[in-house]
C-alpha cells in the first residue's frame, strides 16, 4: 500500500502576478524551486490564505532570483497579486518510508519572496 505524504512546501509567498491569458500553471522563482525540491512540471497544490481558494496545477520555473510567483490561466481567477499562498507537493510512499521521511519546507520572506 502507498500513501500520499507531504514532499515539499513553500510556506507563505506573495503572488506577484496573475495572468489569465496564459495556458495554465504556476511560475515560481527557480531559487525557491531548488530550495524546496520541486521540479519543472511537478504537480502542486496551492492554498490562498487571503480567500481560502485551493487549486492544483503544474510548475514552470521562473527567473532565478526574481521572486516571481505567477498564477497562469484559469487559476488567475482564484488569486490576486499581493495574496499570500502556500505551495505544496506530495509523494507516494509506503507507510514504512513515510515514518522516516522528512519533507523540504521553506519559509521565504513574504515581502520579497527571497530565501531567508
Amino acid at each position: 500500500m502507498f500513501i500520499e505524504v507531504l514532499k515539499s512546501k513553500i510556506h507563505r509567498v506573495t503572488v506577484t502576478e496573475a495572468r489569465l491569458d496564459y495556458i495554465g500553471s504556476i511560475t515560481i522563482d527557480e531559487n525557491l524551486l531548488d530550495a524546496a525540491g520541486i521540479v519543472r512540471g511537478e504537480h502542486v497544490y496551492i492554498v490562498n490564505n487571503n480567500n481560502g481558494a485551493r487549486l492544483e496545477t503544474y510548475v514552470i520555473p521562473g527567473e532565478r532570483g526574481s521572486g516571481v510567483i505567477c498564477l497562469n490561466g484559469a487559476a488567475a481567477r482564484l488569486v490576486q497579486p499581493g495574496d499570500i499562498v502556500i505551495i505544496m507537493s506530495y509523494a507516494s510512499m509506503t507507510p514504512e518510508e513515510a515514518a522516516t521521511f522528512q519533507p523540504k519546507v521553506i519559509f521565504p520572506d513574504t515581502t520579497t519572496n527571497q530565501l531567508l
